[in-house]
């Protein structure tokens, strides 16, 4: 199959590239890139007025397959992902058996090979069943296709579990990832510790409860040279951890969500459980540092940590109700709108965030649409305006507290391999009959 995609803004960090650039697309691979490229025989897709970027890598996600199939599946969660605009999402181990043998690595790669809109690139448990107790086997999750190790969900909190973590994750040059959070300091909270969670009576969970997880972690990764990683961070003083780690050259990433930058605990005033998240939605002053960290390069990624569940586990009350929202069908849209259009971080950065750096933090194909690469693409609308609407997920689940919120700038074409993923077909009604057609 042949393809020429005409006339878009091709954003591609890794190449330098920010102008109008055609695409050609030959069985499944970039082929060309230029001006005015010539048809030469192949199908011609006419995206004027539209972004192309290399396709969106989430890489925190939980599909839920196996074991809790009524809150997600492999085939719905990736569905979103494309609908999102994410060609590849890594996939938390917290599943049902834990993801920590190579059996159960390997039945989430073909589960995604036959039903997958998406690539899915698992990642392994750091230790068995998650209890904390004793490292899984790496190399056979490696050998299964992992790409990372993480309790996420709960925290590696035994030091020396830690240690040799890193140590053992270093023979494979992948990223030990950590759900920073000190269990004791967090007691029964279901919120951020602060004049909020005063008022509402509502016990709280202190920032301190991420960052001492981190600084201890932090020094791990010095003794041992391990590529350690912060999921989700939210807190102004993890980020300066962070960033003194790095100015003292120790292998350290760190992602941030979507809700994190944009919301604060002041939304929990609703009592809305689609506000109840873990790490819980800080301060103003959190959410301002987070934002900055974004700009200035201190946060290596965006996330969605994408948390299906079903509606009898979120509709009840706020301190009954389980931890977490879905991500994957309005994390670009967030971002374009709250970020990019008012000038916070542009296009190019975005994409850095969201494709690029996942790339080379996973080791994965892609982040480029440089000629030979995967015709992997994300092909953007800015100007498109709609409101955030739960009943057209592709999820199973609806647990966001974005809905009613209109946005501009939306994914309205997501390509895997040369392959159309998700069509827009309100905003891309025809394509061309050569392509295959979602």
């Amino acid at each position: 199959m042949t393809l020429l995609l005409k006339g878009a803004r091709l954003v591609d960090p890794a190449a330098g590239i920010d102008g109008r650039r055609d695409l050609r697309i030959d069985d499944g691979r970039v082929t060309a890139i230029g001006a005015d490229l010539p048809a030469g025989g192949a199908a011609v897709a006419d995206l004027r007025g539209l972004v192309v970027t290399p396709g969106l890598i989430d890489i925190h996600v939980h599909l839920r397959e196996p074991g809790k199939e009524d809150a997600e599946d492999i085939e719905s969660g990736t569905r979103a992902a494309a609908a999102g605009g994410f060609t590849a999402v890594a996939c938390m181990a917290n599943t049902d058996p834990v993801n920590d043998t190579l059996s159960v690595t390997e039945l989430i790669r073909r589960r995604a090979a036959a039903l997958g809109a998406a690539r899915v690139y698992p990642i392994g448990a750091v230790s068995v069943g998650l209890r904390g107790e004793r490292l899984t086997e790496f190399g056979d999750l490696h050998r299964g296709g992992a790409v990372a190790v993480s309790d996420d969900g709960l925290p590696v909190r035994n030091a020396q579990l830690m240690r040799r973590a890193l140590e053992y994750a270093g023979l494979f040059d992948f990223p030990v990832i950590q759900h920073a959070e000190d269990l004791d300091l967090s007691g029964d909270g279901v919120m951020h510790e602060g004049y909020y969670s005063t008022l509402l009576g509502l016990p709280g969970i202190p920032a301190a409860s991420e960052q001492t997880v981190v600084a201890r972690d932090l020094d791990l990764a010095a003794l041992t040279r391990g590529r350690y990683h912060v999921a989700h961070l939210s807190s102004a003083g993890t980020l300066e951890l962070v960033r003194r780690a790095k100015d003292r050259g120790i292998a350290v990433s760190a992602e941030v969500t979507p809700h994190h930058l944009l919301l604060t605990d002041a939304a929990v005033r609703s009592y809305d459980p689609n506000t109840k998240m873990r790490p819980p939605l800080r301060g103003a002053a959190d959410v301002a540092a987070l934002a900055a960290g974004v700009a200035d390069g201190s946060l290596d990624c965006i996330a969605s940590d994408h948390a299906p569940h079903r509606i009898e586990d979120k509709r009840c009350e706020y301190d009954r109700a389980a931890f977490g929202i879905v991500g994957l069908e309005t994390a670009v849209a967030l971002m374009l709108d709250r970020m990019v259009a008012p000038g916070h971080i542009r296009l190019a950065r975005l994409v850095e965030l969201m494709s690029l750096a996942p790339a080379r933090l996973l080791k994965l194909e892609g982040g480029t649409l440089q000629p030979g690469s995967p015709a992997d693409l994300t092909v953007l609308d800015l100007e498109l305006r709609r409101p955030v609407d739960p009943n057209r997920f592709y999820s199973k689940a609806k647990n966001t507290p974005f809905g009613g919120w209109e946005l501009q700038g939306w994914p309205v074409l997501t390509m895997m391999a040369g392959r159309v993923t998700h069509r827009d077909h309100e905003r891309l009604p025809f394509w061309p009959e050569s392509s295959p057609a979602p």
